[in-house]
């Protein structure tokens, strides 16, 4: 499914209102042959300024990773313009030339300004706060200028403490699958993320940062979604 989510920000540039980000999450492109298929036929009816990957591309934490990689670059043909992404549980740093062979931008605890009728945001990703635990805030962060907007990719939501404290105004994660398998209206019986439940799928706030969990593209462990169906987000960014 297509999920629009408007994002009000009273630091954003005024070039920026109504700027869209596309985001596509936990995409484990090798878990099932028609993966690849799914996703393009989503992406490619969407309109969007943006793009940004927020990990996991392969199904397995371990192993060959060629075919993840084929099948994401099936994927990238069908992604216009810019692509930004950061390293999920699932990918290994060994996948980072091939991945920026492609065109997809890599944030290795890192940011870049974007800019848009001469102003500028600020877009910064880190590595996986969850398993490898690599995520170096202060290292994305420190170019930063003072007081300027800014957006973190960050592949689980439990960083989201210090991702405010850095003065972040909007975190883009997934990493949860929003629970995958969900009791009716969409109650996660598992989320796999140290932070509170509210914070694993969708909208949530936090000491003024916006966020936002994507439930994913695709799906791991098993082949198998219930009352959780795989997304793709639009985000709509709008001046206050």
């Amino acid at each position: 499914v297509l999920r629009h989510n408007r994002i009000s920000l009273p630091r954003l540039p005024r070039a920026f209102d109504n700027y869209r980000i596309l985001q596509i999450s936990d995409l484990h492109l090798d878990m099932a042959p028609d993966f690849p298929h799914a996703l393009i036929e989503a992406v490619r009816q969407v309109d969007y300024d943006l793009c940004v990957l927020t990990g996991d591309y392969r199904a397995e934490t371990y192993g060959p990773y060629a075919a993840a990689l084929d099948a994401l670059r099936q994927v990238r043909t069908h992604l216009r313009g810019d692509v930004y992404a950061i390293l999920g549980n699932h990918d290994t740093l060994c996948m980072v030339p091939a991945m920026e062979a492609m065109g997809i931008r890599m944030l290795l605890n890192e940011q870049v300004p974007i800019e848009r009728q001469g102003e500028l945001i600020h877009l910064a990703g880190i590595d996986d706060p969850h398993y490898y635990r690599a995520d170096n805030l202060e290292k994305a962060a420190d170019a930063i200028p003072d007081g300027a907007m800014s957006i973190l990719l960050a592949h689980s939501p439990e960083i989201y403490r210090h991702a405010a404290h850095a003065d972040f105004d909007v975190m883009l994660c997934g990493h949860t699958h929003a629970g995958q398998i969900c009791l009716p209206g969409g109650l996660p019986l598992m989320c796999n993320a140290r932070c509170p439940r509210a914070f694993c799928r969708g909208n949530w706030a936090y000491h003024g940062m916006t966020g936002y969990t994507s439930a994913g593209s695709g799906s791991c462990v098993v082949d198998v979604r219930l009352n959780c169906p795989p997304e793709i987000t639009l985000h709509q960014l709008q001046c206050v």
